[in-house]
């Protein structure tokens, strides 16, 4: 399979573009609680989409997974499990702390430690850094990682500038620091997870999958993650009583609660839009995979913050906490390039072009 990663860094800024919109149709909810939500955006997220992603891309696709290594299987499934904490955890930094901070801290982190943890595991990280373009590609990381911090520190002087403000804007920076970097650590469980479930993948490719090879253990590691949610979430909804918001007796009428149903479904299915475009990115990166979930990581948070600055949650800030944050943009776009270059370069090398 011939390998473009300039058309891999294109898909993976779609996927990036579409994870960072994921949580906006939550304020087109009404009389819905977060859980409440949760639950419906979690089950497209997190199943329904990805098993009809997989049904409509995977030629046998079920047979795949009756097939599939009880290894691998079960391995991304339990790592996608213990991502579904990290999903939580995510959703509520963003009430917290808003969309920028949250995917600045938590996919920052996710970003680095998803990385480096599954070539750390096999031993192959000397290996991966010596071949023809990784210096670019590390530079890349490296800017990547400056304008992660930038962002950061963007963020603390967005909580300084915010301070008088405290009564007026809901910002919890202590709270959401906390549950930010939790989702950034449980966030790079989920590469590892879909590194574990790459056997799974590697059978669909023999069945015909192509670029859609992903597709097949997507599902896999995403599932673990719905039962956890699942779990939790039903168990919640019980004690606060916000079950019945599916009801009638929730007094909410009922085509508000198909508008709730429809947004929480779109909010799911642009979660689950990132996978399928980081999975066609991934396999164009060619022998760059490695660095396909930092390059896909830093996309979402480039464009969170595009996100950030629509939604205005940068409007009462300083001018030099502004320019900060401008700043910070144009380094990760920077670090974008670079790394897109460097597994370019690489590839043509390696290809003897």
């Amino acid at each position: 399979m011939n390998s473009n990663p300039l058309l891999g860094t294109f898909f993976h800024a779609i996927g990036g573009a579409s994870a960072s919109t994921c949580y906006l149709p939550s304020q087109k909810t009404k009389q819905w609680s977060w859980g409440t939500f949760w639950l419906v955006q979690a089950t497209f997220a997190w199943l329904l989409m990805p098993l009809l992603v997989g049904y409509l891309t995977v030629p046998c696709f079920f047979e795949v997974l009756h097939k599939a290594p009880a290894g691998a299987f079960w391995g991304a499934f339990l790592l996608g499990g213990i991502y579904g904490f990290g999903g939580m955890s995510f959703g509520y930094a963003i009430r917290n702390i808003g969309y920028s901070l949250t995917y600045t801290i938590g996919i920052g982190i996710s970003a680095v430690l998803g990385t480096l943890t599954p070539i750390i595991m096999r031993g192959q990280v000397v290996e991966y850094f010596l071949r023809p373009g990784s210096g670019l590609v590390l530079v890349g990381m490296v800017l990547s990682i400056i304008g992660v911090s930038l962002c950061g520190l963007a963020g603390f002087r967005k909580e300084r500038d915010l301070g008088e403000l405290k009564n007026t804007v809901h910002f919890n920076m202590r709270t959401g620091l906390t549950l930010a970097i939790i989702a950034g650590l449980l966030s790079a469980v989920f590469n590892i997870s879909l590194e574990v479930g790459k056997p799974i993948a590697d059978l669909a490719a023999k069945y015909g999958a192509g670029n859609f090879e992903g597709n097949a253990k997507m599902i896999v590691s995403t599932s673990g993650c719905f039962v956890v949610n699942l779990i939790w979430f039903v168990i919640l909804g019980i004690k606060d009583k916000t079950l019945k918001e599916f009801t009638k007796r929730s007094g909410i009428a009922g085509n508000q609660r198909v508008k709730n149903t429809l947004w929480s479904a779109l909010a799911g299915t642009l979660w689950c839009g990132q996978f399928f475009f980081y999975g066609l990115g991934h396999v164009q990166m060619g022998s760059f995979q490695f660095i396909s979930w930092v390059l896909h990581m830093s996309m979402l948070i480039f464009f969170s913050y595009i996100v950030g600055l629509i939604m205005k949650e940068w409007k009462q800030v300083s001018r030099r906490t502004y320019l900060i944050l401008i700043l910070a943009l144009i380094v990760l776009f920077v670090s974008s390039a670079v790394i897109s270059y460097g597994s370019y370069y690489g590839e043509q090398i390696l290809a003897g072009r």
